[in-house]
């Protein structure tokens, strides 16, 4: 079953890049490949259930069970062992990415205090976009009685363009609230 977002990329966005960019063939169009949101726990070293708990929020969130990150080094100054959990994320592709992607531009933006949109300047030069939530209560599925603590989030969306141009056009397509 196709989400509402996948039938817009078929049927508009999709043929609207094919003619902006010239694409002779549908394969060469850029689309969404994942969406990896990442949330760092740095309270975790002093308390396990911090880890816990955000873990519960991503996942609710997210609507896919998030996996818990680990140090890699130690870090003295930080009282950071190896293989300690720091923070947690998720991996979404297909329906749930388009799912994620649809709340997170309908409902999550537009719920930001002072939002005046996104950064264009945010994309790395392959055409991936990443982006930075302050705090977990703009998500709906977020109870704000039950938090423990605001945490913020990376949300990064990786796209099948070469260059940033593209994915600008495809992620305004998706109607990403750029900044004019």
């Amino acid at each position: 079953m196709k989400t509402r977002l996948q039938t817009h990329y078929e049927d508009s966005i999709r043929p609207e890049m094919m003619e902006k960019f010239g694409y002779k063939n549908l394969l060469e169009v850029p689309k969404l490949d994942k969406i990896v949101i990442n949330m760092g726990v740095g309270e975790a070293v002093r308390d396990s259930k911090k880890i816990e708990q955000a873990s519960n929020e991503l996942t609710a969130i997210a609507g896919q069970k998030s996996v818990v990150t680990k140090s890699r080094k130690s870090v003295a100054a930080f009282k950071l062992r190896d293989g300690m959990p720091i923070g947690c994320k998720v991996t979404l592709r297909r329906a749930k990415m388009f799912e994620f992607l649809d709340r997170l531009v309908t409902i999550a933006l537009p719920r930001v205090r002072d939002f005046r949109g996104l950064s264009v300047k945010s994309f790395d030069g392959h055409g991936n976009y990443a982006l930075g939530v302050k705090e977990q209560l703009v998500f709906p599925e977020i109870e704000y009685d039950k938090i423990d603590g605001i945490r913020g989030m990376d949300v990064i969306v990786v796209t099948t363009a070469k260059t940033d141009d593209e994915a600008c056009a495809l992620l305004r397509g998706f109607s990403f609230p750029f900044q004019s």
